[in-house]
């Protein structure tokens, strides 16, 4: 792994396996919060229940996190899975009006941190595109 790849996967590996760790346990009335928002932009979780919902969130995100962490998960892996996620995310962003200015695109004041999926996409295509290592003998 190249260290400009290994930058890409560490920092994000790091942070959403964090923000997974993070959500494990989560209360039930906090989970129905997270879960009500994320149904505006995936409404097919609207049919979880809030903890089931809650365990599917938290274990996807360290599993992703884990993947990017994972040297011997190839780039073009842990970028599908993490990009697969960002869409999720940016699915959200830009079905939510109150997440965007007028203009649909432009984030708000309440969609400025939503908004910054944008670079996990951005890094995820970056992990796909990138060419696989050579194995040296």
């Amino acid at each position: 792994m190249n260290i400009s790849n290994a930058i890409l996967r560490g920092v994000s590996g790091a942070y959403i396996l964090q923000s997974g760790v993070g959500k494990l346990g989560m209360p039930t009335e906090a989970a129905a919060g997270v879960q009500e928002f994320a149904a505006t932009g995936v409404p097919a979780v609207k049919k979880m229940s809030p903890d089931t919902f809650s365990k599917f969130l938290s274990y996807s995100e360290v599993g992703i996190g884990a993947a990017l962490l994972a040297p011997f998960v190839s780039n073009r892996i842990a970028g599908a899975a993490m990009g697969t996620f960002s869409a999720g995310l940016l699915a959200i962003y830009f079905r939510n009006e109150a997440m965007t200015q007028k203009d649909g695109i432009r984030p708000s004041e309440a969609g400025t941190g939503l908004s910054k999926d944008l670079f996990m996409a951005a890094i995820s295509a970056a992990l796909i595109a990138s060419k696989p290592e050579k194995k040296s003998n």
